[in-house]
């Protein structure tokens, strides 16, 4: 763990953030004594939940249909 005071922080802000990313903590000191941390953000994402959405999502019974010749064309550009 390595200790800055506020000057040295704001000299060397991009540094200090670099290091921390990388897992290192670091502890600002003013007037030698710490006044702040600074540590990584650790983001979880959640877990997934299989079928959280049944019976939420209806699907048309024409769904794979070919489309009609004019929408068809609008999305060719044509």
């Amino acid at each position: 763990m390595q200790t800055v005071n506020i000057h040295q922080a704001k000299t060397n802000l991009s540094k200090l953030i670099d290091a921390v990313m990388h897992g290192e903590e670091i502890i600002i000191a003013k007037a030698g004594k710490p006044a702040a941390k600074l540590v990584p953000i650790i983001t979880t994402k959640p877990k997934r939940k299989p079928g959280a959405l049944k019976g939420k999502i209806k699907i048309a019974k024409d769904f794979n249909a070919p489309l009609p010749d004019d929408l068809l064309d609008q999305f060719e550009g044509k």
